[in-house]
This record gives C-alpha cells, structure tokens and sequence, in this order.
C-alpha cells in the first residue's frame, strides 16, 4: 500500500494521466481535466471496440425501436483534447506503488495519476449462455442484436422490473409485441418506492404489459436448435417467449483491481472527495464504478448519466487542484426514464418506509409532482410528464431541513 492521502494536488499538471474506461464517465474525465488546466499525457483505455463512445441511456429506447441509428448517439470528442486512445484494450492490473496499469496486450502505461471508470457488467441468469435468443442491453452491440432478433418476435420476456426492464418493456409494446415482465419483488422500479411503484405498475397493464411481481424464475426452455421458446416462473406458469431480455442489475468492473491494494465494496471504495481508498492519493473512481460517503445520503455508487459527468468534473478539479481546495463531492442524485411516451425525473433518495404525496398536478392527468418525506422533512420528489418542474423541485430537494409536506416552489 502506498503512503496516506496527501492533501496537495495529486498530480502535476504535466505528469501523465490514464483512464481506465473509455465510455461516457471517462470521457468526460478527459475533457474535465483539459478544462482545469491539466497539460500532460492523456491516455484513454477502453475495452469496447467503439470509438468516439456512445451514449448508453437511448440503447434501451430510441436505437432499439430503430427511431435512432448507432452513429447518431456517440458522444461528441472535441478535436483538441490530446488523446491517445486505446480501445479494443482491457486493463488487467493496477500497480499502486509503481502506478502503473497493464494492458492485455502486455503494454504498461506510467501514470502520475489514474482514474478508474470501468464501469459495471450487467447480470447474467445463470443457465443461459447456451441459448439463442436471451438478451441483456448494456452496449451498443448488445442492443442491435436485440433489435434484430425482435424484428421476427411476437412475444418478449423481460426479467427484472428494473430501468431496463420497464424501458425494454416500453419499447417492445410500442412495436406491437407481447411483453410480460417477470420480477421477485412485489413492485417496478424500486427507487421510486412503493406507492410511486403502484402507480408505474398501473401505467405498464394500462399499456398492454403483462406484470407477473412477486415471482422468480424458474427455468428456460428451448428448442430443438437451442433457441428459447418459453420461460418458466416460479409459480409454476409458463410464458411463451421468442425473446427474453434479462434486467436483473449491474456488478461493477473491478476483478482487474483485485491484489492492487484498492478497497473494494461493490466497487471502489473511495473518500469523500472521490480518491480510491488503498492508494497514495493518486488514484480515483467515477461513474458506475465509484463507491464514496456521500455527506448527505451516506455510503453511494450510482449508476446513471448525470452523476457520471458530474463526478468526472468533480474529480478532475481533485486531481489539479487538490482534495483540500475541491472538498467532499456531494451531488443532489439526479436520474430519468422514458416509458410509455413520459418521463420520469427523480432528485434525491427514498426509502421504504418515507412519507409520499402528490403535491401537483394528477395521476389521472399523467402529468405530476409527488414528494417524499422522512422524519419530517423532504428528501426527494418525482415529476412525471412535466420536465419543466424538475429545477425548482431539484433546488427545494437540494436544501436541508425543506419540512414535509413542503411548499411548491
């Protein structure tokens, strides 16, 4: 292990910098430590062939109905960053005390300081690997190949009532096929909790989707040429299936860490201000990835767009600036979804047990603000169909000590 935390700048601004992962988190790492005044060596390793990277949240919507082409959502790269870019290249190893990282190929990269956003791999259900015709959607590889195997379905299977889920879910209906979705917990979309949970569970039969909560499953079946044909639940049912998409969660990239002397917990264990735990300082998590104390909300590791670019922002002015002049990273959590032709916006966290009340607009509308409470005071709000409300809820979630049920701002 290498010496504490230092409170000085990390890094110098002409020593080299490598980012492991090389999709949105990483890129906006890059040009996050250009716009702080970093001047040396960058250097950008991503596994996926892909270059300039995509933007991963129209994978489960736009590219898979085929209103998006692949082209039209990678992300922009400015021409003057100074890259040097390796895809097709899986970092293998970090040496803390040398800093260095290895390649697959056998290559070492030197760092002054690296930066770890490799993201998270979605779960598999184990049993599947041999059948034709499971899906999962993470990449843009895997979203074109689900694409092209519902162009000749009728009938689609999603496991998991999660964000993919409920969005493949919501796709697959606006093609015209047969959806059911299959989940163990008793509600979609657990981050909203549960009366929230009610009312999306509401909005998918309303829209034809066939909701089967509360049940596992128990086993697939397929044909004579290995290809799914049916799944079977837990209840004993069994739901014909062309296509099964499985959206059960992510696990977080960070096998290649293991031995490096990094704290991992469900991803990188980081401080306060995003340098990874288990380092000398010189070493930091964005993204999927990075676990770290959030002030407010406690231990965090969040998996959406926004937190991405705003915790690549946050550690670049670390890494340049240093950690005592940057301070704690200390987001309001910010994530979206499209179902159903509505968005949904939620700032903050919720629990369980939180206290929940539509405070604008209604339901039955399809156009309103709900508000969470706990011990009192707000803690979070959801807007559905009605973006324009999600900057004065977002600054009132932001406040503390906002009592409940709080005023329309």
């Amino acid at each position: 292990m290498g010496r504490d935390v230092c409170h000085d700048a990390p890094v110098d601004r002409h020593e080299p910098i490598v980012i492991v992962g090389a999709s949105l988190a990483g890129l906006r790492t890059a040009q996050a430590l250009r716009r702080e005044g970093h001047q040396g060596p960058l250097t950008l390793v991503g596994d996926e062939a892909h270059w300039p990277p995509y933007d991963r949240p129209p994978l489960s919507k736009q590219v898979l109905i085929g209103s998006l082409e692949p082209e039209r959502v990678r992300l922009r790269v400015p021409d003057d960053l100074g890259l040097d870019v390796r895809t097709g290249r899986r970092a293998e190893r970090l040496d803390v005390e040398a800093r260095t990282v290895t390649l697959d190929d056998g290559t070492e990269l030197a760092y002054g300081a690296a930066v770890i956003a490799t993201g998270a791999t979605p779960r598999r259900i184990p049993g599947t690997d041999a059948l034709s015709g499971v899906h999962v959607v993470r990449t843009i590889d895997d979203s074109l190949a689900l694409r092209a195997d519902l162009e000749g379905a009728a009938s689609v299977v999603v496991v998991g009532a999660g964000f993919i889920g409920c969005e493949v879910a919501s796709s697959c209906r606006s093609l015209g096929l047969e959806v059911t979705v299959a989940d163990l917990l008793p509600l979609p979309l657990a981050p909203f909790g549960p009366a929230a949970g009610e009312i999306v569970a509401e909005m998918h039969r309303a829209n034809g989707v066939d909701l089967r909560l509360g049940v596992g499953v128990a086993g697939f079946d397929g044909d004579d040429s290995g290809r799914v044909r049916s799944v079977r639940l837990a209840d004993g049912t069994t739901v014909e299936a062309d296509v099964v998409v499985v959206g059960i969660g992510v696990v977080p990239n960070t096998a290649w860490l293991e031995g490096s002397g990094l704290t991992l917990q469900n991803g990188v264990a980081c401080d306060e201000t995003c340098l990874a735990l288990g380092s000398d300082g010189t070493v930091a998590a964005v993204g999927d990835v990075a676990r770290w104390p959030h002030p407010r909300y406690g231990s965090s590791r969040i998996e959406h767009w926004t937190n991405a670019g705003e915790q690549a922002a946050h550690v670049a002015k670390v890494l340049v600036h240093g950690p005592e002049t940057v301070g704690p990273f200390a987001p309001v959590p910010y994530f979206w979804s499209d179902q159903f032709g509505r968005k949904l916006q939620f700032v903050g966290t919720c629990g369980d047990g939180d206290d929940f009340q539509v405070v604008e607009g209604s339901v039955e509308e399809g156009r309103w603000v709900a508000a969470y409470g706990r011990d009192g005071a707000t803690v979070a709000a959801l807007c559905v169909g009605w973006p324009a409300r999600l900057a004065p809820w977002s600054a009132l979630v932001g406040q503390d000590g906002v009592p409940f049920p709080p005023p329309v701002p």
